[in-house]
């Protein structure tokens, strides 16, 4: 539907990686979907979490376009 998202996409709420073996709080990564309703597509970006001003560190070109609800999940180490 035109006119439904801002030029760069509408994300979703992003999720946080933190990387291993470290004492820095924002040592690790953000992903976060960016959906682009105009183009029915989406985007997964990878961002610095310490650098978040800079580009993304990857971005995964999606074929379709995914809703903007994803929200993280949690999941034990033990088995389920």
């Amino acid at each position: 539907m035109p006119g439904r998202s801002c030029p760069a996409g509408t994300p979703s709420a992003a999720v946080f990686v933190p990387a291993a073996d470290t004492a820095r709080e924002d040592a690790g990564q953000l992903l976060t979907v960016v959906s682009d309703f105009d183009a029915d597509a989406s985007r997964l970006l990878v961002l610095d979490a310490g650098g978040i001003t800079l580009p993304p560190t990857a971005t995964v070109h999606l074929p379709r376009r995914v809703l903007a609800v994803i929200h993280r999940a949690w999941i034990p180490d033990s088995p389920v």
